[in-house]
C-alpha cells in the first residue's frame, strides 16, 4: 500500500477544518456547496432559480389522512416473516413550530440503512447482507402535542467513498411535509458518541457546533421499555434559534 495514498484521521479532520474557516454567514445552516462533501460540486445550485407559475403547478398537496397513514407503518420491525436482526429502538420526540408550540397532524417518515449498514436499494453496492425481514422506511402522523414515535433497529455505519476509508455515522433520515410539497424538509439524527463525528463531512457541513448538536437524538431511559428497546428522543424544531438543521435550509 502506498503511504502517500492513506490518509490519517488527523489528515482528515484537518482538511475539513481548514475549508469549514474559509466560509461565513449562518453557520447554523448546512453548506451545499461543501467541498469536505464531494457530491455538493455536482449538485448545489448555482444559477438563480427559475420563476415558476402556481397556477401551472400543483402545489396543493400531499394531502393525508389517519385512513391513509395506518399506525403499524411506524414499526418497522412489523410486516415480515421473523424480526429485524439488531439493537431494538424507539425514536420518538415532538414536532415544534419556532415558539416551542407542537405542530399537529404532519407526515414523517423516516428512511435507514439495516443493522450491517445496507439499503434496501438497487443502488447500494456495499458488500454487506441485507435483512430479508427489515425493508428500512416507515411514516407516522404527529399527534395533537406534536409527538411522534417509531419502533426501528439501530443502523449501522456504512462506506460511502467520498474520500479515501470514508464512513458514514449511523443516522436515520427524516422527511416532514407540510402543507404542500414545496414545504418538505429533509433532515438526518445521529446517536451520542458517534466516533465517525469528526470524519463525517455531511455532518461537519452545519459548521456550528451548537446547531449539529441539534441533530443527535438523547438516550432516554424513561422512553427504553425493559427487556424489548432503548429508547432515544429528538424534536425536529421548524423555527427560531434552535431550529433543525435541514437539507432545504441553504436552496
Amino acid at each position: 500500500m502506498n503511504p502517500e495514498c492513506v490518509a490519517s484521521q488527523g489528515d482528515i479532520t484537518a482538511e475539513i477544518a481548514a475549508i469549514a474557516a474559509e466560509y461565513r454567514g449562518d453557520e447554523a445552516l448546512p453548506r451545499l456547496d461543501y467541498p469536505p462533501y464531494r457530491g455538493t460540486a455536482l449538485r448545489h445550485p448555482n444559477r438563480p432559480p427559475v420563476p415558476v407559475d402556481p397556477e401551472e403547478v400543483e402545489r396543493w398537496a400531499p394531502c393525508f389522512g389517519y385512513q391513509d397513514v395506518d399506525p403499524l407503518e411506524a414499526d418497522l420491525t412489523a410486516g415480515h416473516p421473523g424480526q429485524p436482526l439488531g439493537e431494538r429502538l424507539i425514536v420518538a420526540g415532538r414536532l415544534l413550530d419556532g415558539s416551542g408550540g407542537p405542530v399537529a397532524g404532519q407526515l414523517i417518515e423516516i428512511w435507514q440503512a439495516n443493522a450491517a449498514g445496507r439499503y434496501r436499494h438497487q443502488r447500494d453496492r456495499h458488500p454487506a447482507p441485507l435483512d430479508p425481514n427489515f425493508t428500512g422506511a416507515g411514516r407516522c402522523l404527529t399527534g395533537p402535542d406534536g409527538l411522534y414515535r417509531f419502533l426501528t433497529i439501530k443502523p449501522g455505519p456504512y462506506p460511502w467513498r467520498n474520500h479515501r476509508n470514508a464512513w458514514r455515522p449511523a443516522h436515520i433520515h427524516f422527511s416532514v411535509f407540510g402543507t404542500a410539497f414545496p414545504q418538505r424538509l429533509v433532515t438526518q439524527m445521529y446517536f451520542p458518541g458517534d466516533p465517525l463525528f469528526d470524519l463525517d463531512p455531511i455532518f461537519q457541513s452545519v459548521l456550528d457546533p451548537a446547531a449539529r448538536r441539534l441533530l443527535i437524538a438523547r438516550y432516554d431511559h424513561d422512553l427504553t421499555e425493559p427487556e424489548f428497546a432503548t429508547g432515544y428522543r429528538w424534536d425536529i424544531v421548524l423555527g427560531g434559534g434552535t431550529r433543525t438543521p435541514t437539507e432545504a435550509d441553504d436552496a
